[in-house]
């Protein structure tokens, strides 16, 4: 195998990172060399499933790119023509990253495609470990262990976690979107009605009350989450605490007001993502 051309891959994918991964970039970055190609090829790959999700193509046609992309993941080869692919087999031939979860992120995109909605929150677990806990197994594969067996669920936790955190951060924009995550079950039990007009809640308090008890959900999923930490190597352990300290912080925001979350998405500045690495690499938890 040509190792400039596989060089070339990784770059593609640590391109398509430092441009569109706008949290986990900061985190990435503390990675040692390997290990940050490596995870920078995951991301790459599921920043393409997460585009076909999102993108403007009709539904069949989007279904139909998402069949695609699961065959190709599943044959990944570093003689693909594809660079994504090239890097993605590599690193899984470097290191222990099991490329069969990128099935469980299709299947929660297809749920995404088709509008699925949920009753319950077991309902909406489900998807959370399919579109997150996924990314979490993966990155775990990325980092390193000597316990996966105890690893694993706390990096699926801690994937629930920061995909329960993005519910509330995109909340409003994908209500306009027609999709609505948060169980209905819960919209039921606080009274909230959503809808996409004008104000999209008609019931402020009762919205305030809501989100101040999926924030605590949240919390208790980072709670488990962040007890990964001291499993991984340093430079692993900045890595996974920039990341998941940025949403962290991002749900503080949000307990903190409601209602932003339905004026506009929730960020934090740059100069804040960058405290959150440096705090992360000089070990101090998020």
């Amino acid at each position: 195998m040509d190792s400039a051309r596989v060089r070339d891959a990784y770059q593609e994918c640590e391109r398509i990172t430092r441009e569109q991964a706008r949290n986990f970039s900061y985190g990435i970055r503390l990675l040692p060399g390997p290990k940050r190609r490596a995870l920078s090829a995951v991301y790459a790959f599921a920043r393409r499933v997460d585009d076909i999700g999102d993108g403007d193509l009709p539904q069949e046609e989007k279904l139909r790119h998402l069949k695609q992309a699961r065959a190709e993941v599943r044959a990944a080869d570093r003689d693909a023509p594809d660079p994504v692919l090239v890097a993605l087999a590599d690193a899984a031939e470097r290191l222990p990253v099991p490329l069969e979860a990128f099935d469980e992120l299709i299947d929660g995109c297809e749920a995404d495609v088709r509008g699925v909605h949920y009753r319950t929150f077991d309902e909406l677990l489900h998807y959370c470990r399919c579109v997150a806990g996924s990314i979490g197994r993966l990155s775990l594969g990325v980092f390193g262990t000597d316990d996966p067996d105890t690893a694993g669920p706390r990096a699926d936790a801690l994937g629930v976690a920061l995909q329960l955190t993005n519910i509330l951060r995109d909340v409003r924009e994908d209500l306009l979107n027609g999709r609505v995550y948060l169980p209905a079950e819960d919209l039921d039990a606080f009274g909230v009605r959503l809808s996409a007009d004008e104000d999209l809640v008609d019931t402020p308090q009762a919205w305030d009350r809501l989100v101040r008890f999926q924030a605590d959900r949240a919390e208790r999923w980072y709670v488990e989450g962040l007890r990964l930490l001291p499993m991984l190597d340093r430079r692993s352990r900045a890595c996974c605490a920039s990341m998941a300290g940025i949403y962290h912080h991002l749900l503080h925001r949000i307990a903190a007001d409601p209602r932003s979350a339905m004026r506009q998405r929730t960020s934090l500045s740059g100069w804040r993502k960058a405290g959150v690495a440096a705090r992360s690499l000089a070990g101090m938890t998020p």
